[in-house]
């Protein structure tokens, strides 16, 4: 009778235990889209105001007499501050998770807008650029990686959901640029501050959620050798693999930023279109980074990762040859191919 009692009461104590232990788990494999859409989201915000730098660009020329070196210069403080500074960010975050650094790095892209909106000289149209790039290098590993953690398993899925956020922004910063800096003048970049602000409060609540699931982003223990599904990779392999898909970033985002920073200008001068007009041509080539980083994200999980790399690598490459010697309306319908296709990998990569 007592040990029928005993076994009786140990009974509720045993299933509250595997329920308790369930429930990380049930959370950890279920993907929290509204964290992934929040991250989306400021992505959107984020990018948007970066993009406000390149969009620029006509005006500074104008306004500053500047010449094309001059305008490269701003794009290296840019990217020297915003893809430079994001693997010691991801180092130091590695060690010390820092929940709410999103929403501070944010702050430095809030100043570089109020700074770039008010700067009457070359030398503070730099530091400006690079108060906007830092924010971008805090940004970007830490979103990417509270992205991972969101995901559920479902990485590919994540990662274009957030990178989609970020090309969206990346194509909307030009339109902007066309129909409200372009008019208003430079000082008119301070009113997008405001999307700034909004993004800290929305990444605070980020920030929020990371603090209590922590444990999400910890990594799983490491099968044992000679484990069902357990790959062996030396250290050299695993670095030559990494600075195989850095190089392929690397030569992707060159060839993105220079279509980015001088775009507009190649159309201007070639075809003699207005600034308007080349603004509304680089946001529909950047809408088709968008279409391209969210199809590539699905068609990875679906069909595997590689398959998506090497049509990224190769398929682009026909396109871009063509491009210098086509008429308008052939080079838009061009642009808007390889933009498409070079973006597929985007998220392959990042996973």
């Amino acid at each position: 009778m007592t040990d029928d009692t005993a076994s009786a009461r140990s009974l509720p104590a045993e299933a509250t235990t595997a329920s308790t232990a369930a429930a990380p788990a049930a959370r950890a494999d279920s993907t929290t889209f509204a964290i992934i859409l929040s991250l989306s989201f400021c992505h959107l915000l984020n990018d948007m105001m970066q993009s406000m730098v390149p969009a620029l660009y006509p005006i500074l020329k104008e306004n500053y007499a500047l010449d094309f070196a001059q305008i490269g210069l701003i794009t290296l403080a840019f990217q020297c501050t915003a893809s430079l500074l994001q693997p010691v960010v991801g180092i130091y975050t590695d060690k010390k998770p820092m929940p709410y650094s999103l929403a501070i790095g944010m702050s430095s892209t809030f100043l570089g807008l109020i700074l770039m909106s008010m700067a009457h000289s070359y030398p503070a149209i730099l530091l400006a650029a690079a108060m906007i790039g830092i924010g971008s290098a805090v940004f970007h590993p830490e979103a990417s990686r509270v992205a991972r953690m969101a995901s559920g398993g479902r990485h590919g899925l994540a990662q274009s959901l957030f990178q989609v956020g970020g090309n969206t922004g990346s194509a909307v910063g030009p339109l902007l640029a066309a129909f409200i800096i372009l008019p208003r003048g430079q000082d008119s970049i301070a009113w997008f501050s405001a999307a700034a602000l909004l993004a800290m409060v929305v990444l605070v609540g980020v920030g929020n959620w990371y603090a209590r699931n922590r444990h999400l982003g910890k990594p799983k223990p490491r099968a044992a050798a000679g484990t069902p599904g357990h790959i062996q990779l030396s250290r050299a392999r695993v670095a030559f693999a990494i600075a195989i898909l850095v190089l392929l970033m690397f030569s992707k985002t060159v060839y993105s930023n220079s279509l980015g920073s001088y775009y507009t200008f190649y159309l201007m001068h070639k075809f003699e279109v207005t600034v308007q007009e080349a603004q509304i041509a680089l946001f529909v080539f950047l809408g088709s980074i968008v279409i391209g980083t969210l199809s590539g994200g699905w068609v990875g999980d679906k069909i595997g990762r590689i398959p998506v790399m090497w049509f990224s690598i190769l398929g682009v490459l026909p396109f871009t040859l063509a491009l210098p010697y086509v008429g308008l309306v052939t080079t838009l319908i061009l642009s808007i191919v390889i933009g498409f296709i070079m973006a597929s990998a985007f998220s392959a990569i990042i996973v």
